[in-house]
């Protein structure tokens, strides 16, 4: 019962008209008015487009639903009724909403999901939820994980179940290059997300290539703000 109701109440007032969908309106306007190929070209733009988008946001706003009614279930004092009164929460979900329909990595597609449980349960949220949810739109799953991992290395390597890396003096790339396989001998991309993070300010350093003690490597490089943002993006539940 939840979940439908709650479907359909935010398809109608999140995405009955979004961006996207204009986009796509004006863009099939256009190809049709070309001369010969328009009527063709028209129909094929909607079996390629149409179909998916509209999947991706039914399959994005029933895992809300049923999330949100989960959340209810283990948070006595949150009623998802509450939530049709609470403006900001409408904004955070419409937002997140039009994100999740551009995306299809799991990785941005989770941290949007939490962003609007966390928004749902937060009664002093403000506007850094909203920057937050751009931030995700903007960046990569890569970004995502490089964050996670030098919020709390120590407490990464064991959460993955990885061996605790034992080195005397080095630099922060090597801890990255041990977590992930991927990155090893890619400097360019990952110094490009660590300035990537810096800039938005979630890290407090834009180099990960300064000599330092075995303790300083493993020691957190998230700022205050990086660490609310992992707040923000993971489940509560």
């Amino acid at each position: 019962a939840y979940e439908m109701r709650l479907v359909t109440g935010v398809q109608a007032c999140a995405l009955p008209i979004s961006n996207g969908d204009v986009v796509y309106t004006i863009a099939k306007a256009g190809i049709s008015s070309i001369p010969i190929v328009g009527s063709a070209a028209s129909e094929i733009f909607s079996a390629i487009l149409t179909p998916p988008l509209t999947k991706r946001r039914e399959k994005w706003l029933n895992e809300i639903a049923e999330r949100l009614q989960e959340l209810e279930e283990k948070t006595p004092e949150f009623k998802i009724e509450s939530l049709s009164e609470n403006d900001m929460f409408i904004t955070c979900i419409s937002q997140a909403t039009q994100s999740a329909i551009r995306n299809h990595q799991q990785e941005k597609l989770i941290a949007l999901r939490n962003t609007v449980l966390n928004a749902a349960i937060t009664s002093s949220i403000d506007n850094i939820q909203l920057m937050f949810i751009q931030f995700i739109d903007a960046l990569t799953p890569w970004h995502l994980k490089v964050l996670d991992l030098f919020n709390n290395p120590l407490e990464w390597f064991n959460r993955n179940n990885v061996p605790t890396p034992n080195i005397f003096m080095g630099a922060p790339a090597q801890i990255l290059e041990l977590a992930f396989n991927d990155l090893k001998g890619r400097r360019p991309f990952y110094d490009q997300i660590v300035k990537d993070l810096y800039s938005r300010g979630l890290m407090n350093t834009d180099s990960l290539h300064i000599t330092m003690t075995g303790s300083g490597i493993i020691a957190s490089r998230t700022s205050e703000m990086g660490k609310m943002f992992i707040g923000y993006i993971t489940s509560p539940v």
